[in-house]
């Protein structure tokens, strides 16, 4: 199985943000993130998730998504992301960011588990220090979508 845990981070909501992913499968494990210069919490915590899901290279393997975000665990286990498609996200945030999810969602079909954020969660605790400092750090992108959208 491979395990995704994943955090997301904004500073000011929006502002500047950052992911923080790690991917674990068997005795492998890698570290993923980056900052943008402005951005909401939710597309961070999104983005984390789909940068994980676009980094595997084999498929057929179960996959666990594990993640602090009921705005995307509850989207995604609830169905309502579905409902969302289905009226071409008229009036929902981040769009673009649900159009580039959902291929990857049909590929790997992820089970999703939420986590209590900030309680102490190994993985996620450490997804959330990636998510900081790649919020504080250099090398910024532009999160184009959002910005022009506002």
């Amino acid at each position: 199985m491979i395990r995704i845990y994943t955090d997301g981070a904004a500073q000011g909501n929006p502002g500047r943000g950052g992911y923080g992913t790690i991917m674990k499968y068997g005795q492998f494990e890698k570290e993923l993130s980056q900052g943008f210069r402005m951005t909401t919490n939710n597309r961070m915590e999104l983005m984390a998730v789909i940068v994980g899901l676009e980094t595997i290279k084999k498929e057929g393997i179960p996959v666990t998504i594990y993640s602090d975000s009921k705005y995307v665990v509850d989207s995604v286990e609830k169905g309502w992301l579905w409902g969302w498609e289905k009226k071409n996200f008229k009036d929902k945030a981040n769009p673009d960011l649900w159009k580039r999810y959902i291929p990857l969602h049909k590929k790997y079909k992820p089970k999703f588990v939420w986590v209590k954020g900030h309680a102490g969660h190994p993985e996620n605790e450490r997804c959330d220090v990636l998510a900081v400092a790649a919020a504080e750090g250099g090398g910024l992108l532009v999160d184009q979508e959002y910005e022009m959208s506002k």
